[in-house]
């Protein structure tokens, strides 16, 4: 998806190089998960000679929201609150991660009367 959202469409050659350079994937594997992916309806095709050229049909955005919200069901119970600790015990925030955190829930918080 990286590289459709990247490069708004591409073929499966194309993706297949553009990912080789930091993966080693068979053309076949990049065939088979594009194939997936626009029968879960998450990316769109048309053929231009023989080769399928893919776009995609939903925003990266669109995409985050919803792997997290798989996420949060799944592992913490639904709670961003049991996410957050465990990004908090876990180190796996830096400290320029946790004062940006810190600003935007201050914003957010001055903007609430309750």
């Amino acid at each position: 998806m990286h590289v459709l959202w990247t490069h708004g469409e591409a073929s499966v050659r194309q993706i297949t190089t553009v990912l080789a350079s930091e993966y080693n994937l068979a053309l076949t594997t990049v065939q088979t998960t594009t194939r997936i992916l626009a029968d879960k309806g998450y990316v769109a095709f048309s053929k231009q000679g023989r080769a399928l050229i893919y776009r995609p049909l939903i925003s990266k955005r669109a995409a985050q929201a919803s792997a997290l919200k798989s996420l949060l069901g799944g592992l913490f119970d639904g709670s961003p609150g049991a996410l957050a600790q465990h990004l908090l015990e876990t180190d796996a925030l830096s400290k320029d991660d946790i004062t940006a955190l810190r600003g935007m829930l201050e914003k957010e918080t001055k903007g609430d009367t309750s």
